[in-house]
């Protein structure tokens, strides 16, 4: 078998995954690479998803950064097996030494106690409520929630506890879930958005590899805004020089299917994301990688990105300001441009009682 044959064996096993690299974090000092040492001569096995659990302490997680409009968040896992090349969330694996890479994809860590924990937390009389984001990190409904169920039991948490909630995701697992966040939208407690990167689907096929299909999503934005939940169509991320032409094709057909909002945002590519998706471009896109490296190096001054406050969403330049202009005016012509309507916080309450032990009044 030849290097080139040993090579070509290693991708097909890497089927339905965006990358069959697997580079150590910047946290460590060795590195590793897989090499044909002569013994290999059957095709190896698909690589399979394998996840462990975590018991946190905590789970509402806090920030304060200038660029977001919350204050606090949670993840039900760690790693998604939605296996986007561009996902910022990807480094994060580096603090449990695993890979950004192949790793972040396929080794998962669930928090089945997440529910009981945040209960704990929200019950602290010194806890102030204000809207909590779920999936900013990692989806909540990547495939393994199917069976989970981690983040069914923090919607029925916070439902019980009328708390507000912002959800993003691009898994159609929402629609599981449209019995809680219809109710708690109707309230004014809830919202929903849905990540849109390209209606292209063989493009989506090869960026996302296991999110569902572009337009299977719309269909998802139509059932929830159908049941009365308030959607966001999230344009994210833009990838210059690639999918910025679809930014008015995407707001179209999804206030077309009942969202009434938007936001964008720029793509990211801190630490090792930058590596992994330039081997995805000159795999994917060979045709088109000078330019997407082009337009990111114009944006981040000469750099594939550049993580300052206030400008890590949008970048600089002539075509960032064109992406952000255009996006503008397509969403006031669409009737997007008026955000989402603000969530309300002053009906949480504690409950008397919990899920395994109600009160008896």
């Amino acid at each position: 078998m030849t290097q080139a044959d040993f090579s070509r064996k290693r991708e097909a096993s890497f089927a339905g995954r965006a990358t069959g690299l697997n580079p150590v974090s910047r946290f460590e000092i060795l590195d590793r690479a897989p090499v044909d040492d002569g013994w290999h001569r059957e095709e190896p096995p698909p690589i399979r998803t394998a996840v462990t659990e975590e018991r946190p302490r905590s789970m509402i997680t806090r920030n304060s950064s200038p660029d977001i409009g919350f204050d606090r968040s949670l993840n039900p896992y760690r790693g998604c097996e939605h296996g986007c090349i561009y996902c910022f969330a990807r480094p994060g694996h580096g603090y449990l030494g695993l890979s950004s890479g192949l790793d972040f994809e396929t080794k998962l860590i669930a928090r089945p106690d997440a529910p009981e924990v945040l209960e704990r937390e929200l019950r602290k009389l010194s806890y102030t409520p204000a809207p909590i984001a779920l999936g900013t990190n990692t989806d909540c409904y990547q495939p393994i929630e199917r069976d989970r169920r981690v983040t069914r039991g923090i919607l029925e948490v916070l439902q019980r506890f009328r708390h507000p909630l912002i959800l993003a995701t691009k898994g159609a697992l929402v629609e599981r879930d449209i019995d809680i966040l219809a109710e708690m939208s109707g309230a004014g407690l809830a919202s929903v958005g849905i990540g849109v990167t390209t209606l292209d689907r063989d493009l989506a096929r090869r960026m996302e590899p296991r999110v569902p299909a572009p337009q299977r999503r719309l269909q998802t934005i139509e059932r929830l805004a159908r049941a009365g939940v308030q959607v966001r169509v999230m344009v994210s991320p833009v990838v210059p020089g690639l999918t910025d032409p679809e930014v008015e094709a995407i707001l179209t057909v999804a206030r077309d299917a009942g969202a009434t909002s938007a936001s964008w945002v720029m793509l990211r590519l801190p630490h090792e994301v930058a590596p992994l998706f330039e081997d995805w471009l000159d795999t994917e896109l060979p045709g088109r990688a000078s330019k997407v490296r082009a337009r990111l190096r114009e944006m981040h001054g000469g750099a594939l990105y550049s993580a300052r406050w206030q400008h890590r969403m949008r970048g600089e330049g002539l075509h960032a300001q064109m992406i952000a202009k255009r996006f503008a005016l397509a969403t006031r012509r669409l009737g997007l441009a008026t955000g989402m309507p603000a969530l309300r916080s002053d009906l949480f309450e504690r409950p008397l009682g919990d899920a395994r032990q109600p009160s008896l009044f």
